[in-house]
């Protein structure tokens, strides 16, 4: 079709009348003004890297890519002011020029600043202080649904822009943001591997207290934490170790669980492959438990997915749970997976990620608003939809059963009973704000439209 639009992984399609690449403020004032021509639902479009409909319309899509001007690297003050097509990682590569970084450094670098800006995002390696990257943007400017120029800062309207930080594009098309910034950074990776069975409370605390990162990787019944701490200098394989990690992600570990599940003809052989791909997964992280894990400069740890083969491409899904149940609930999915394996031959291909994030209250949906929080996110690169799909549907009751937390752009099958049980009075509060700013509706899709309460 003519304006066809494609999510990441291709599992979200969208047919717009209109598709646009605006290059100026003025033009994406036209287009919001212009409504017989630009029809609504209108959205904001940045590389579309999202896991659900959130920026899908049959109306009017706009695509950020021809926006992308650096406008001011302010070394005095640690800012750094882009226009909002600018990818995440076009920018690290600008200040790794100048030695200098994001302070929140998120692995998926094909994200817009803008979207960054203005939607859920994590990361559990640059946790020491906060994980979601909107936190540390300092500086908004939109065009309103009407098509007027405002903005936010932390100096001036502090308030507005704890609301825009995760707007979702609801109040309008982003067009430049600025977010704070800091010297290049040497860090190290550490992994320390445990059978799920044998972790106590206790110890999950002290690798947490221990660390200034963590993400935790669950392969069958065994978590191995990926602990991060800075360090003076990177050793010298740090950059074959960023390359290696970037190779394994970007190109390996999804083609590998998707030639198995198509390939391999048999049950039985196939499961056997599966298991023995797993075990090679465990052996990488015990070796690099025992050699003391690896280093590297911060900002290597960015991947850039622009030009991922299909084959290589993966989806997943993120729910967020309260610190002080998330080891129950790891061995709970644990049991949810095994038992849904044996019921629907369905499991997941790639390691069980968990991000922990810490208390945040920067934006208004922050998952983390009212206390630290531990994730549990299933990763699988597909080749039957339907079975991925299914068991994403019941994952979500799992999750929601549990006081799960759903992020809008990465939990896909998100429903509103979630949304509310999730964020409460804030989810309130944020809906009545959206019908607010777009009393005509001109940037609410269905998505959307399902999601808000009242």
């Amino acid at each position: 079709m003519k304006n066809m639009v494609r999510n990441y992984d291709g599992g979200i399609t969208a047919s717009p009348a209109q598709l646009v690449y605006p290059g100026t403020v003025g033009e994406i004032q036209s287009i919001l003004r212009d409504t017989g021509r630009y029809p609504g639902p209108v959205r904001a479009m940045g590389s579309y890297h999202s896991l659900t409909p959130c920026a899908s319309s049959d109306g009017t899509i706009i695509d950020m890519s021809g926006m992308k001007r650096i406008v001011k690297i302010d070394r005095e003050r640690m800012t750094f002011t882009a226009e909002a097509g600018l990818q995440f990682i076009e920018a690290s590569w600008t200040l790794r020029a100048q030695n200098l970084q994001f302070v929140t450094n998120i692995e998926i670098g094909n994200m817009t600043l803008g979207a960054a800006a203005c939607c859920h995002t994590k990361d559990g390696l640059d946790g020491g202080e906060f994980g979601q990257v909107g936190s540390y943007v300092i500086g908004i400017k939109w065009v309103t649904p009407s098509g007027e120029l405002a903005q936010a800062s932390e100096a001036n309207e502090p308030d507005l822009l704890r609301f825009m930080r995760s707007s979702y594009g609801l109040c309008g098309v982003i067009y430049e943001v600025t977010f704070r910034i800091k010297p290049l950074e040497a860090i190290q990776f550490s992994y320390l591997p445990r059978p799920i069975e044998d972790l106590t409370e206790k110890e999950v605390d002290s690798i947490i207290d221990a660390s200034k990162g963590l993400i935790c990787w669950t392969v069958g019944r065994r978590a191995h934490f990926q602990t991060r701490k800075q360090v003076d200098k990177v050793g010298p394989f740090g950059s074959l170790f960023a390359a290696s990690r970037r190779k394994l992600w970007n190109h390996i570990e999804a083609r590998v669980g998707r030639f198995i599940d198509r390939r391999i003809p048999t049950k039985p052989l196939r499961n056997a492959s599966m298991d023995a791909w797993f075990a090679s997964s465990k052996l990488l992280m015990s070796t690099l438990h025992l050699v003391g894990g690896a280093t590297l400069y911060n900002p290597d740890k960015t991947i850039d997915y622009s030009r991922t083969r299909p084959s290589a491409k993966y989806a997943f899904t993120f729910w967020a749970f309260p610190r002080s149940q998330w080891l129950g609930t790891l061995r709970e999915y644990v049991e949810f997976s095994e038992k849904h394996f044996e019921k629907y031959d369905f499991r997941c291909n790639m390691p069980l990620g968990s991000y922990f994030i810490r208390k945040d209250t920067h934006s208004i949906l922050s998952y983390s608003h009212d206390g630290d929080i531990f994730s549990i996110d299933p990763i699988h690169a597909y080749t039957d939809k339907p079975a991925w799909d299914k068991f994403l549907k019941e994952f979500n009751e799992f999750a929601y059963k549990r006081n799960g937390i759903p992020l809008l752009n990465q939990s896909p099958f998100v429903e509103r009973r979630h949304v509310e049980a999730a964020y409460g009075a804030r989810w309130k509060e944020f809906s009545a704000r959206v019908k607010e700013a777009d009393p005509q509706r001109r940037m609410l899709n269905p998505f959307f439209a399902d999601l808000l309460s009242g």
